[in-house]
């Protein structure tokens, strides 16, 4: 089986993401139509059966028309969010760094949590059992899968596969908004495969 993971489109990048409300730019819708129209072109490649979301709307707005090409409900996981970062979410950036001057992802210690937010380590323990849990319900089922979630989310998943340390100081694996990553089980184990 093949659980296929999706960064949401471009969002808004003059506010601090995380738990923030706001959708998808233009731009970003753009990218997730264009993403929709792959998948329904190579329907029979891909033969995704079920598809999840992180329940943030430039999630589930990315999911939504990949959804409707191949005429599948969505299924919202809250799990699949984006780091909680509490007061910052969906704050304008120069207010951000005027009443938080310094305070990034990358600065908070491991287990310093964001105003009213989580820290690294809540986050992190949060993505890994939420897709300890999903990738139990789906190998039962058997069939491909697609989950749209966010950068800060995968990158925990592929540090998981990749039996990587975690860490919110060191650098990223870059993930490209709509980009699709393969992951494939072969004998109980996950694999990032090419596309």
């Amino acid at each position: 089986m093949i659980c296929y993971l999706v960064r949401h489109g471009k969002d808004d990048d003059t506010i601090r993401g995380g738990w923030s409300e706001s959708g998808l730019t233009s731009e970003g819708k753009k990218q997730a139509l264009r993403l929709a129209a792959d998948i329904s072109h190579n329907k029979l490649q891909y033969n995704i059966k079920h598809i999840y979301s992180s329940d943030l709307p430039r999630a589930v707005q990315t999911a939504e028309p990949i959804a409707a090409v191949l005429n599948l409900p969505i299924t919202a996981l809250k799990q699949f969010r984006e780091a909680n970062n509490g007061d910052l979410a969906g704050m304008d950036n120069d207010i951000a760094n005027q009443k938080y001057p310094g305070l990034y992802w990358n600065t908070l210690e491991w287990e310093e949590c964001y105003p009213n937010g989580e820290s690294p380590k809540e986050f992190f323990e949060r993505v890994c059992e939420a897709w300890r849990l999903l990738t139990y319900e789906i190998c039962d089922m058997k069939e491909n899968v697609l989950i749209v979630t966010h950068s800060g989310v995968i990158n925990i998943i592929l540090h998981q596969i990749n039996n990587t340390v975690y860490t919110n100081k060191g650098k990223q694996i870059p993930i490209r908004h709509t980009a699709l990553i393969k992951l494939k089980k072969e004998q109980g184990i996950w694999e990032i495969c090419e596309v």
